[in-house]
């Protein structure tokens, strides 16, 4: 079809009575549609979770306003004897929208359930529907002329706005393309169970990021720019690295360091900077911190390889804590030392090396113990565990009378002089 003899059609009586006939039988058949669904849908939903109903429903509305259309189309041509343009292709038109809906809800129904959604079919139909109609009538042709006619120069080079919309889409097609291949690999990569999982994301991120160099250079030769102006730009990056991005240089490079050496895993207990927290996510700038309350520190890679680092489950995720008691003067130490140990028969506590009490310090107001022991879930945390031990010490000490003594003064006066009358 030509879109330029579709607009002078559109230009005479005829054709604007035929546009309007066309758009009243399209809003007769959205009514009929729409009477459909209330009729058939809107009480028993479930109906239109199956197939077969579904796809009638789907082709009501472009098949109803098809049969309008001819039976209009053959009423006006007995009325008019005249040729008809516009309801032939309002005909086809519908007739496509039906097949393009037909195909869409068939490769909806054969995908996986929740791979391909309801949203998804209806804009994929919409996009394909209305590719066909700008093909069908030619205005894709009208389209192309009027962006070949905008153009400009850029040096000795002459673009067109049509050179430059057709780079973007080209670009952006290869790049999502590499992107999502990208993701199909990390995801069997990280399935590998038998490789370390710092290897698993070391593998994973040095693929995206070739999958993008190689994308990028693809890209360019489709677009038309010659791969020699990369020396160019690579000369800028370089300077750019050197002067403003070096600190983001020295973050991607030290995430590589970080998960080549395995120095940091995923799930371990780091202390940076007076924070103690555990490790959810390396990324190739920062490491992700989670703390026992919740909250998540971002910290730099650059800053884990050029500080110290505390490391409390480098090689053994088992840890070390303890808690003070004081007990009285006159105290049998043995049996307090036993008692401690009985408190620390806690199913979170490790039996071996089991738990052990120390006489620590003969302080002012009693005699200091401590109890250590071993934690074998340290991400679990220690505030319960530790109620826990002394709840059981508090019991232990008051049915064997150990008293846990508290802060005393005893102030004399010397030398009182008597009250004179």
């Amino acid at each position: 079809m030509d879109f330029f003899a579709l607009m002078d059609a559109l230009q005479t009586r005829n054709g604007l009575i035929e546009l309007g006939i066309g758009a009243a039988c399209m809003l007769l058949a959205l009514f009929i549609a729409r009477r459909l669904y209330h009729r058939w849908f809107s009480h028993h939903p479930e109906r239109y979770e199956q197939f077969l109903p579904y796809l009638g429903f789907r082709l009501v509305l472009p098949l109803s306003a098809q049969l309008l259309v001819i039976l209009a189309s053959f009423t006006w041509g007995r009325l008019e004897h005249a040729p008809m343009l516009v309801l032939h292709i309002f005909s086809a038109l519908l007739f496509w929208l039906a097949v393009i809906r037909l195909c869409t809800a068939v490769v909806r129904q054969a995908f996986p359930n929740g791979r391909f959604e309801r949203h998804s079919e209806h804009l994929l139909a919409t996009v394909l529907w209305l590719g066909f109609v700008s093909w069908a009538i030619g205005f894709d042709v009208a389209v192309t002329d009027w962006l070949e006619s905008i153009s400009f120069s850029i040096g000795k080079t002459r673009l067109d706005m049509l050179t430059i919309i057709n780079g973007l889409l080209w670009v952006t097609v290869i790049v999502v393309v590499a992107l999502w291949g990208s993701r199909l690999i990390e995801a069997r990569i990280m399935k590998l169970k038998h490789l370390d999982s710092n290897l698993r994301i070391v593998f994973a991120k040095l693929t995206r990021t070739l999958l993008l160099i190689a994308a990028v250079l693809i890209a360019l030769p489709v677009v038309g720019i010659d791969l020699t102006v990369l020396s160019v730009f690579g000369g800028a990056v370089g300077i750019g690295l050197g002067f403003g991005l070096q600190k983001i240089a020295s973050n991607f490079v030290s995430g590589f360091i970080i998960l080549l050496d395995r120095s940091i895993r995923i799930g371990d207990r780091l202390m940076v900077d007076n924070r103690v927290g555990y490790v959810t996510k390396i990324t190739s700038r920062y490491v992700v911190l989670k703390g026992a309350d919740g909250t998540e520190a971002l910290v730099p890679n650059d800053t884990l390889i050029s500080g110290t680092v505390i490391n409390q489950s480098y090689s053994d995720k088992n840890m070390w804590t303890s808690l003070p008691v004081q007990v009285a003067y006159g105290t049998d130490l043995d049996l307090a030392l036993d008692l401690l140990k009985q408190a620390a028969d806690q199913p979170r506590v490790l039996k071996n090396p089991g738990p052990n009490a120390f006489v620590t310090l003969f302080a002012d107001s009693g005699i200091n113990l401590e109890l250590g022991f071993w934690v074998a879930d340290p991400e679990n945390g220690f505030m319960g565990l530790k109620s826990d031990i002394n709840l059981a010490i508090w019991r232990l000490f008051k049915q064997h009378n150990i008293d846990i003594p508290f802060p005393q003064r005893e102030v004399r006066i010397i030398g009182d002089k008597p009250a004179q009358g």
